[in-house]
């Protein structure tokens, strides 16, 4: 699986850099849950990588400018690429949920949940394209490998 990552988290900064542009593109019409859903969305993924590397994090939905979702998603992105490349991603992480609650998990688990958890909230924003009239983006992981 270690070796499959790099991939799926260059896929994951693909789409969700399109989905940037195309929210910047029509921001005008966009209601406002698309902005909450795509913060939350590099919110989250920043948060993991925080837990993981013991970091400061975001809130899971703080609002950032447009402006900031670019160098976000990179951020996120070339951190989690150091995870990969010097951290066991089969060590567990001690961490608390922005509840208080305590856990720990895999390296492992927690970049699988990442990738997983974007997903997710992309098909959501995509929702929100069609039904705001905005052709959304084809973003599925066969898609993404037809083209790269």
């Amino acid at each position: 699986m270690l070796s499959k990552f790099p991939e799926l988290f260059d896929y994951t900064f693909h789409f969700n850099r399109e989905m940037i542009a195309k929210i910047i593109e029509n921001q005008s019409v966009l209601p406002e849950r698309t902005f909450q859903l795509i913060n939350h969305t590099l919110n989250a993924h920043q948060v993991w990588n925080s837990r993981i590397l013991n970091d400061k994090s975001f809130g899971v939905w703080e609002i950032h400018s447009v402006e900031e979702l670019e160098n976000i998603n990179e951020t996120n992105y070339k951190k989690t690429l150091f995870i990969l490349d010097k951290i066991d991603i089969k060590q567990t992480v001690k961490y608390k949920t922005s509840t208080g609650d305590s856990f720990e998990n895999t390296i492992e688990d927690i970049l699988f949940h990442i990738i997983n958890h974007s997903t997710y909230h992309r098909g959501q924003l995509m929702m929100i394209f069609r039904e705001s009239g905005i052709e959304p983006i084809l973003a599925d992981y066969i898609i993404y490998k037809r083209s790269f």
